[in-house]
């Protein structure tokens, strides 16, 4: 799958992360920080579409924030309602195809209907796809993956010799988007914080201290040109030092 200009990723992951700093720097509660954080990944959204980057997956709620204060969480379940009830028209217009990217298991109804309201709407669009990673964790995944191997093998459905890295591939959320080619982490911390575990094995990273709600086009622009000058080799040696 190629992009749609040379020297741009297929596929963009973006860490957004800094929403509760941005609110306390201004003296403001944590709610407004995820609130202005909606508007900096519709500028995103927009702009990964416009540049002709083909799939971006964004964390948007992992396994690991069910431990925030229940007040924070019970705001960012609504914001997340009331966002996609909103936006899903104008994404659909824009061709955007919406993907959920993590554990639907113990998700409340009113969220996983609006999920299913989204990818059924968007389902058949051909311009950027948007996996939306919510309530999600690499680990989880990965562990997922490998009981969905393991209860194949018991059923007689596969061997276990069958169980490879590109059948447990194809069991994991994301599947079959390719791996991303680019992760961007907004707020200066250095980690994957159980992002995209599997898929990141070679993907390049580029870290920025702007703070996710304060991510613009530019900031964005800047990233991909970071990703454009390097030399992806994926394990094997430099060209100029096979040369």
């Amino acid at each position: 799958m190629q992009s749609g200009k040379p020297g741009l990723p297929v596929h963009v992951a973006i860490i957004m992360d800094g929403n509760g700093r941005w609110a306390k720097r201004r003296a403001m509660p944590r709610f407004l920080g995820h609130r202005q954080g909606v508007q900096a990944l519709k500028k995103a959204v927009r702009y990964a579409s416009q540049e002709g980057i083909k799939i971006l997956t964004v964390y948007a709620f992992s396994t690991e924030n069910w431990q925030r204060p229940q007040e924070e969480v019970n705001f960012l379940m609504e914001l997340m309602h009331k966002t996609f009830v909103t936006e899903i028209g104008e994404l659909h217009r824009e061709g955007v195809r919406i993907v959920l990217v993590g554990d639907r298991t113990n998700l409340e109804p009113e969220i996983l209907n609006v999920w299913d309201q989204a990818e059924k709407v968007t389902a058949k669009n051909q311009g950027l796809t948007l996996n939306v990673a919510f309530n999600y964790g690499g680990r989880n995944e990965i562990a997922r993956a490998a009981r969905n191997l393991a209860r194949k093998v018991s059923l007689g459905e596969l061997t276990w010799k069958d169980v490879t890295a590109e059948t447990l591939e194809k069991e994991l959320y994301t599947w079959p988007s390719p791996d991303p080619d680019l992760i961007i982490r907004t707020g200066g911390e250095q980690r994957l914080s159980n992002f995209l575990l599997w898929q990141s094995a070679y993907s390049e990273i580029y870290i920025t201290s702007t703070l996710w709600p304060d991510f613009k086009e530019q900031d964005f622009a800047h990233a991909l040109h970071s990703y454009n000058q390097r030399e992806r080799r994926f394990g094997q040696v430099h060209s100029k030092e096979n040369a």
